[in-house]
């Protein structure tokens, strides 16, 4: 399969890894990162080791091939922008997968390309890039893919056939709207949290105070999605939640790691949605909406 990884970032850089053994696969990034790439190879470390040698584009004009699948890996406040950039490169037959957090990325590419062949992947393994064309994989978790409008099943079974082949455990999902909502009020409740006090995804279980918090934000999260008729609880969220903690223990969340780079931060696509959807409905948000307005706050260094 012809594949277009847009995105080199930990995520897109570890699944492109990972997929380039059985497919082509092409990595779009920027300059700074096909320029390593391109003279190292790319570096996997740590639950994964490898080096792969991959084409690395920052121009449409230097993919070398029609895609049959893109893989949206951006983050999610570039997703309108990195669409308009690989927008000629859609053919009728493309499909589009976000690999991506957030609660709205999936309405922006369908409203963006109009697609009939839109599907989206949730997944909870762990990386962060240590340094351009480097990427340390900190922990093996699970992913599912599933279509979010007119696609067929045995689309997703063979998008799932292709990652599974390269080596990443995946799943159809059966209820993919019920599984982006399940990974969003997780990451609600960890990565502001983490950003905030710079620890480990760990230490919020460690200290009694965060983990009061954590419970507390996990709640209005899990409210808002129960009222957008998502068929989740309580109980079962905040033992997802800690579940994920635990497997993640020694972990630096994504939103810490943009906070230290200096970059934006992805809360208005996470708390950010579920605040606005919480005021819709009457739901009370207002830790969520401390963390929004404190995120919001900070001024980025670069974007």
């Amino acid at each position: 399969m012809n594949i277009l990884v847009v995105g080199a970032g930990a995520m897109g850089s570890l699944f492109a890894a990972f997929l380039s053994q059985h497919n082509h696969v092409v990595l779009f990034g920027r300059s700074y990162q096909k320029n390593v790439i391109q003279k190292q190879g790319l570096t996997i470390t740590g639950k994964t080791n490898m080096v792969v040698h991959l084409p690395v584009v920052d121009s449409v004009h230097d993919v070398d091939c029609s895609p049959d699948l893109i893989i949206i890996a951006v983050k999610s406040y570039d997703t309108i922008t990195a669409l308009n950039t690989i927008r000629s490169l859609v053919s009728p037959h493309t499909k589009i997968l976000s690999l991506q957090n957030g609660l709205d990325n999936l309405e922006k590419i369908q409203n963006s390309l109009q697609k009939q062949y839109i599907f989206g992947g949730v997944t909870t393994h762990g990386a962060f890039v240590v340094k351009p064309g480097v990427v340390n994989h900190t922990g093996v978790g699970r992913t599912v893919i599933g279509s979010w409008n007119s696609g067929k099943a045995h689309d997703v079974d063979q998008l799932v056939s292709v990652f599974t082949t390269a080596g990443i455990k995946t799943q159809r999902s059966i209820d993919l709207r019920r599984d982006v909502w399940k990974k969003a009020v997780i990451n609600s409740s960890i990565n502001p949290l983490t950003a905030l006090f710079t620890c480990t995804n760990g230490y919020l279980v460690d200290n009694p105070v965060l983990e009061g918090i954590l419970k507390k934000i996990c709640y209005e999260s899990t409210r808002v999605a129960c009222s957008q008729g998502i068929d989740v609880s309580f109980p079962l969220m905040i033992r997802l939640t800690k579940q994920v903690i635990r497997e993640t223990a020694g972990n630096y969340s994504s939103m810490l790691q943009s906070i230290q780079q200096g970059k934006k931060t992805e809360i208005d696509a996470i708390n950010g949605v579920i605040v606005r959807m919480g005021k819709q409905q009457g739901i009370t948000v207002s830790l969520n909406q401390i963390l929004v307005l404190f995120f919001n706050s900070l001024a980025p260094k670069q974007y």
